[in-house]
């Protein structure tokens, strides 16, 4: 546990953010508009996050990692995606990926499998979405068999992040198919290179260039009975956990794009002249500036107050993940879209970052559950 209070960071969170956005600034922003271009992993911000235990900061120190705090974490993505929203993804998907085997798995599962992560020896990703199972997560298909002390996995994933780079995935399947909805999916590990495991081709996208999205397939996956995380039918249950911690995750990951984009609006209005004078000195423009700040800056708050949330563990997770999620989100597409229109046609070209912003900041409220399911969440929990 740390010792952070709700509304304030340490000494120590800011040494990370500082040093962090050294890295990101040094190894990782002067790629980003060639991997958004050629949709390429980040492989030079992989080896950055790599080389000083950034990739996968939330694995703990008995299982290799450095043992970031919640808070710590959020700071390392949003950090990364001031600079590059593909590369913030590497941090993120870790521990989505990892999550319910730090919340659900055994002891042995987890000694396996998080110190090659930690170790930077290898990524993990999240296999939850189906075509026909996006929001609608407990009426997946793909389906495991019990055969001996092995199960047998058929099916399909969708929508998965670094397919194709992370050796490891959680995949969560129907393991009683006559037993109650919600409670009869189980999750498993899968390797890469387990034979039947196959990818569908990188789907080509609006935004996260850089970051592989793919279908996963499996056709009679054998998977040892070692490799099940948690308890047979405690699948979505994890998988619904884990989703109210990493939430947080893609809050900061808002937070991080749309702080990148008012640096550079800032930066933009103080520089570029009209009728004589820095258009920084008219109102409208300030106007502007002041709301986008003022986003922001709630957006962080209510990331850094889930943060704490998750970090100790309370009650009161589900809801506030999800208004972060939800808020930043919303507001780190209010922010880059206002972004651009303050660059005028600057903002339109590729020249400067803020379109490759502003696309990469929609997908912050699609995934891990669309905003129209977070307020669902909210909801739920205020008329429970």
């Amino acid at each position: 546990m740390s010792d952070f209070d709700l509304f304030t960071t340490t000494e120590e969170h800011e040494e990370l953010r500082a040093a962090v956005r050294a890295v990101a600034e040094d190894k990782i922003a002067p790629h980003a508009a060639e991997v958004d271009e050629r949709a390429e992993f980040p492989q030079a911000a992989y080896d950055a996050l790599r080389a000083t235990d950034f990739h996968a900061p939330h694995i703990g120190e008995e299982y290799e990692g450095v043992g970031a705090d919640a808070l710590a974490t959020c700071i390392v993505i949003e950090e990364v995606a001031r600079a590059c929203a593909s590369s913030s993804l590497i941090p993120a998907v870790n521990k989505l990926g990892t999550m319910p085997l730090v919340l659900g798995a055994s002891e042995e599962v987890k000694r396996r499998y998080l110190p090659p992560v930690a170790r930077g020896e290898a990524m993990f990703s999240y296999g939850l979405s189906e075509r026909e199972a996006g929001s609608d997560t407990a009426s997946m298909r793909t389906r495991a068999v019990a055969d001996g002390d092995d199960w047998v996995i058929s099916g399909q994933k969708s929508w998965i992040t670094n397919a194709g780079v992370s050796q490891y995935y959680t995949v969560m399947a129907v393991t009683d198919p006559d037993g109650p909805r919600g409670r009869n999916v189980s999750a498993f590990v899968l390797h890469a290179d387990d034979p039947g495991f196959t990818l569908g081709e990188p789907e080509r996208k609006l935004g996260i260039k850089g970051s592989p999205t793919r279908e996963l397939f499996f056709d009679n996956v054998r998977v040892p009975g070692d490799r099940l995380v948690g308890q047979v039918g405690e699948g979505l249950k994890i998988a619904l956990r884990t989703l109210d911690h990493t939430r947080v995750t893609i809050g900061a990951q808002a937070v991080g794009i749309a702080q990148g984009a008012l640096d550079h609006a800032v930066a933009y209005v103080k520089e570029r002249k009209q009728f004589g004078k820095a258009i920084a000195e008219f109102q409208g423009v300030q106007f502007m500036l002041a709301d986008m700040a003022m986003k922001l800056e709630t957006a962080r708050q209510m990331v850094y107050a889930a943060a704490a949330k998750s970090e100790r563990g309370d009650s009161d997770l589900a809801f506030f993940g999800a208004a972060a999620k939800c808020y930043a989100s919303d507001a780190a597409m209010e922010i880059t879209t206002d972004a651009v229109q303050l660059l005028g046609g600057a903002g339109y070209v590729k020249d400067f970052p803020l379109e490759r912003m502003m696309r990469d900041a929609k997908i912050t409220q699609i995934y891990e559950g669309t905003n129209q399911i977070q307020r669902l969440v909210m909801a739920r929990q205020l008329l429970k």
